[in-house]
């Protein structure tokens, strides 16, 4: 009962772990995948990394004019840095979350394997008493039986010696 009990906890346990795990690495996915669309803006090239944010489909191109960008169009340098700065910080909290939730699911296995191992020391030690106990009484019922066998051959005995006892009297007493 204890160990099916202890194995239910742990199942919704590790569900729950699994769910938070595959969130987490989403989360981390996305924002991987955002910093590395952000540096390669920003990252320096001219415009060749701004080109590269355009569709570059020869059909779309011809379907679609695309204006030339302004004149005094500019990178935001300092407004990219921050973004990716803030992002970054984001990346790290979200991957010390997943290292943390990993080490804690490592506990709780740990802790489960030990509860389970001890549920089964106790219940084997249980069981190995109780097959003790059993033997015992069967060991004692035996000699119980045999006590009082002897019992009944002792009582034969003691009858067979009270009659001699009382002929040899008769005898001994009409005699005289």
């Amino acid at each position: 009962k204890e160990q099916a009990g202890l194995d239910g906890i742990r199942a919704d346990a590790h569900a729950e772990y699994e769910k938070e795990k595959a969130e987490l690495k989403e989360a981390l996915h996305g924002i991987r995948s955002a910093l590395d669309v952000l540096r390669d803006y920003y990252g320096g090239d001219g415009g060749g990394a701004a080109a590269a944010m355009l569709q570059k489909d020869d059909d779309f191109d011809a379907f679609v004019q695309q204006p030339a960008p302004p004149h005094k169009h500019s990178k935001a340098e300092n407004a990219g840095a921050s973004v990716i700065k803030f992002l970054e910080n984001i990346e790290s909290d979200i991957a010390d979350n997943l290292s943390k939730l990993e080490t804690e699911e490592a506990d709780a296995k740990s802790g489960y394997d030990k509860m389970s191992t001890e549920i089964s020391v106790t219940s084997g030690g249980t069981k190995t008493e109780l097959k003790h106990d059993e033997q015992a009484a069967k060991s004692l019922d035996t000699t119980m039986a045999e006590v009082q066998s002897d019992e009944e051959t002792a009582n034969s005995e003691i009858r067979a010696v009270e009659q001699y006892l009382a002929r040899l009297k008769s005898r001994c007493l009409g005699k005289t």
